[in-house]
This record gives structure tokens, C-alpha cells and sequence, in this order.
């Protein structure tokens, strides 16, 4: 119960969550016919793995899940996209209970990520999800200490969710016995599969059984990785969202144009009491950015933290675990914190270089707007920047406005806040595009509010738009 108890404040912010936005009408494409099940109730899952979904917040199957965990179950090899946020872990999580022998105390599922922080993340909901099976499931990621992990795969794990290569050796010292494994999963197969994996996953692959089943769960799939999976697939089925659809509804995209690379951190400074609003996250293309920026940002006596992979695993962990608890309020990272990981509270993200391709883009900006939720993107554009913009722009079927940074907010109203039963103002149509009525809008939705004119929450942050007011003139926090 120990596992439940950790989870229990994101999963009753998922369950509020869950109930305000219908995730369900999402149009896919299907490599054939696919039923659609709209209850965790009529999927057939055993008891005591429903138990632990509805203790863990779920209350009814996003899009994804009503098409993907029946025929997973089925043992049907499965390749599954969807947009970020939308519950592609807990589909495979589901899936992946709901097919073991609790009482086989050996390993029977294998779940790969690309990063440490994301297998541990994977785990933790199994755990969740798994409370009333009494299963055990092992993190094995590199920069931990290599007995522990010989240690607890000798105890014997149901699952083990890892990185390619610390699984891999695990598997040559034959501490992790692949001889009942019945399914792979590859979660962010679009970046397992790429060239910095692909050899470690084909490794993997071949120690396992022949009838292994292969789950391929991502929120991108360039048709290159599709022709790949020919390789170790068996006719699977394919349930992929249309492309028109990956635009994420409730995030908000800006940019901001800069001249000069010199011009951002400025930008960014400009920016700071904005991003503490609720939490950020900043994301640069280089890791020696991420230790530039941190230093630059400190200096100026602001408040930060940063994460990459070349960083000790002690340190990432304990990064993320302040991050997670709200201790820290802006992160700024390389892509390793785009790939799958849910902070629910992130509400901001910040490109402060332009991802490097186009599938990223949707990745880092699916870091805000989990399940749901609303959620702003910024993105700081050179001039030479704005060809790959309007690309990113096209692919997704998206509107990236422009947001301005000095003179007065273009829109007059205030925006008035129900408060405990009082009566609320008309808005401004055009006040929603505001960044700064955005992000309020994000703030209150995670406080149990989906409309600034009926919110009544403990805790909101008011923010006036008045005429010569310089943007994103805000009064603060008011308690009721």
C-alpha cells in the first residue's frame, strides 16, 4: 500500500482532471478494425488490477486506452501512438498486469526507456497501479550499484522496466533470466529505435523468446521507425492518431522573435515571475547550454535548477524529486526530461532553443497540458528560426502566435474571478489569447477550476489586463 500512498496526490489531481476534459474524442487511424471500449469495467481485467486503477484516480479510458489495452491483452503485437498527456503508460501498464502470473515469481515483461528518470517514473506506476496484485517490479538503470540490481533480480521481479543498457548486461551476467518473458514494451519507440539505441534494443531482442510479444507506445512515429519494426514485429496492428490531431488542444503556443542568441537570456530574465507562477521547464539543446544558462541565471539571483544526462544518477534523482514536490520551481534541461515524464504542475514550458526536429517539439511541449490539463509554450525565435517555426507549425496543423513582450497588454478587461459564490464579469473574447490569462488559466485548472469565471478554489492567482498596463500586470496570490 506503501506505493499507493506516494501516488495519491497526482492521482486525485488526475481524477479531477479526468472529469473536466473528455480525452475520448480523438479521431485514429487502425491497421484494421478495432473495437472500442469506453469502461475499465467491460475490458475484462482481473479484480484486483481495476481496484488499483480506480484507487490510482482513473476513472474512465482515454482515447488511447479504449483502443489499445483489449488488444494488447489479446497478445496481438501492438504499435500505439497518441499525443503526449494522453495515458499511453497506463496503457501499457494496464496491459502489462493484467497478463502476469503473480504467482510465477519470475521475470515476465520488460519495459525499455530512454532515460533513467522515465524507467523509474514507469515503475513507480506499476507499483501504483499493481498495489492490490502484491507485484513486484525493479527499475534497472545505469549509474546505480550493479549488486543491488543482481540482488533484487535474484529475489524475483514480475517486471522490469530499464534502459538498453544496463538490461542488457544484467542479461550477459544472466541476472535477468528472459526465459518467461512474454512481452516488450519499448515506450518512446521513436527514440529507441533511433540510432543511439537501436543496436542496444536488437541486443536485448535476441536473448528473448521467439513468441515474445512486441508493444511499440510513442507519440511520435516517423514512417522510417514504422518500416523497422518489420524487423521483430509480427503483423501487428497499428493505432496511430491522425496527424492532424497531434496539435495538444489546451497548451497555448507563442513565440517571442530575438535578433540575437545574446537577446534570450534577457528575454528570459524578462520572463522569470512569470515562470514561477506554477512550475517551468526551459529546454536547451546542449548540455554545456543547460550548465551555461543555470550559471547565467543564478548570477542574476535567480532560482533554478537544471538537469542532463551527464549529470551523477544521485543528483538527477534528487533534482527531480525536489522538482516533483514543488521545492524547486524552474528546471531547465536537455531533451533527456522530454521523453515521457509527468510533473502534473508544469504548466510553462520554454523553448529557449528551437528542438532540433519536429516529432521533438511535440514531445517537450506535451511536458505541459498532461492529461488535459491547459498549459503554455514559448518559444524564443531567431530570425534564421522562423522557417523551422512555420514547418512546426504546418506539420502539426497548429497556430504559434506571436506574444508581446513590451508595451502596454493588448487586451483592456479585468479579469474578475467567482470567488467563494460571487458573481463573475464577462471576458473579452480576445483576452484568451493572452499569455498571462493562459497561464492564470492553466494555475486555476490545476486547482480544481476550468473556467476563470466560475472558479472557486482555495488558493487562484488574479491577473489584470488594464490599458498601458505593461503585459502580464498580475496582483498576486489572494486566498479566500
Amino acid at each position: 500500500m506503501a506505493a499507493a500512498a506516494t501516488m495519491a496526490t497526482s492521482g486525485s489531481a488526475r481524477k479531477r482532471l479526468l472529469k473536466e476534459e473528455d480525452m475520448t474524442k480523438v479521431e485514429f487511424e487502425t491497421s484494421e478494425e478495432v473495437d472500442v471500449t469506453p469502461t475499465f469495467d467491460t475490458m475484462g481485467l482481473r479484480e484486483d488490477l481495476l481496484r488499483g486503477i480506480y484507487a490510482y484516480g482513473f476513472e474512465k479510458p482515454s482515447a488511447i486506452q479504449q483502443r489499445a489495452i483489449k488488444q494488447i491483452i489479446k497478445g496481438r503485437d501492438v504499435i500505439a501512438q497518441s499525443q503526449s498527456g494522453t495515458g499511453k503508460t497506463a496503457t501499457f501498464s494496464i496491459s502489462v498486469l493484467q497478463c502476469l502470473d503473480i504467482q510465477v515469481r519470475e521475470t515476465q515483461a520488460l519495459i525499455l526507456a530512454p532515460t533513467r528518470e522515465l524507467a523509474v517514473q514507469i515503475q513507480k506506476g506499476l507499483l501504483a497501479l499493481g498495489d492490490y496484485m502484491n507485484v513486484q517490479c525493479h527499475a534497472c538503470i545505469g549509474g546505480t550499484n550493479v549488486g543491488e540490481d543482481i540482488r533484487k533480480l535474484d529475489y524475483g521481479q514480475h517486471v522490469v522496466a530499464g534502459t538498453p543498457g544496463r538490461v542488457f548486461d544484467m542479461i550477459r551476467r544472466r541476472s535477468l533470466r528472459t526465459r518467461a518473458i512474454k512481452m516488450l514494451v519499448l515506450d518512446e519507440a521513436d527514440e529507441m529505435l533511433n540510432k543511439g539505441f537501436k543496436e542496444q534494443i536488437y541486443d536485448v531482442y535476441r536473448y528473448l523468446p521467439p513468441a515474445t510479444q512486441v508493444v511499440l507506445i510513442s507519440a511520435t512515429l516517423p514512417h522510417e521507425i514504422l518500416e523497422m519494426t518489420n524487423k521483430f514485429m509480427t503483423d501487428p496492428i497499428r493505432i496511430l492518431v491522425k496527424r492532424d490531431e497531434l496539435t495538444l488542444e489546451g497548451i497555448k503556443q507563442f513565440f517571442v522573435a530575438v535578433e540575437r542568441e545574446e537577446w534570450k537570456f534577457d528575454t528570459l530574465c524578462d520572463l522569470y515571475d512569470t515562470l514561477t507562477i506554477t512550475q517551468a521547464v526551459i529546454f536547451c539543446n546542449t548540455k554545456r547550454k543547460v550548465d551555461w544558462l543555470t550559471e547565467k541565471m543564478r548570477e542574476a539571483n535567480f532560482t533554478v535548477s537544471s538537469m542532463h544526462g551527464d549529470m551523477p544518477q544521485k543528483e538527477r534523482e534528487s533534482i527531480m524529486k525536489e522538482f516533483r514536490s514543488g521545492a524547486s520551481r524552474v528546471l531547465i534541461s536537455t531533451d533527456v526530461w522530454a521523453r515521457g515524464l509527468d510533473v502534473p504542475q508544469v504548466s510553462l514550458i520554454i523553448n529557449y532553443d528551437l528542438p532540433n526536429n519536429r516529432e521533438l517539439y511535440i514531445h517537450r511541449i506535451g511536458r505541459s497540458g498532461r492529461y488535459g490539463r491547459k498549459g503554455v509554450a514559448i518559444n524564443f525565435v531567431k530570425n534564421d528560426d522562423i522557417r523551422i517555426l512555420r514547418d512546426i507549425e504546418q506539420y502539426y496543423s497548429t497556430q504559434i502566435d506571436e506574444m508581446p513582450m513590451n508595451g502596454a497588454c493588448p487586451h483592456h478587461p479585468v479579469l474578475f474571478v467567482r470567488w467563494g459564490g460571487g458573481s463573475g464579469e464577462p471576458l473579452d473574447e480576445g483576452t484568451s489569447s493572452c499569455l498571462f490569462y493562459s497561464l492564470t488559466y492553466a494555475f486555476l485548472s490545476l486547482s480544481g477550476g476550468s473556467d476563470l469565471r466560475s472558479c472557486c478554489a482555495d488558493k487562484a492567482l488574479v491577473t489584470i489586463c488594464l490599458p498601458g498596463a505593461p503585459a502580464g500586470t498580475c496582483l498576486g496570490t489572494v486566498s479566500g
